[in-house]
């Protein structure tokens, strides 16, 4: 079954995010833990892990994107 990566929300006033780096491709093989990609707010940077194994099946937002949060 598929597993949604979502931008997690870091505080109550960012909006969005700035994917600067992805560590995986698309088809790549992926396990718990491995960094998926880096991303920046107006105030900080963050590493995004995996929450789970498997295949990263797609990419929608490339590096450079702004990336709403939920």
């Amino acid at each position: 079954m598929a597993e949604p990566v979502i931008m997690p929300r870091q505080g109550q006033s960012v909006e969005t995010c700035l994917i600067t780096k992805w560590f995986k491709e698309k088809g790549d093989k992926v396990e718990e833990g491995d960094l998926l990609f880096s991303y920046e707010t107006d105030k900080a940077a963050f590493d995004e892990e995996a929450k789970t194994s498997g295949i990263l099946l797609d990419i929608f937002y490339q590096e450079g994107d702004e990336v709403p949060v939920l």
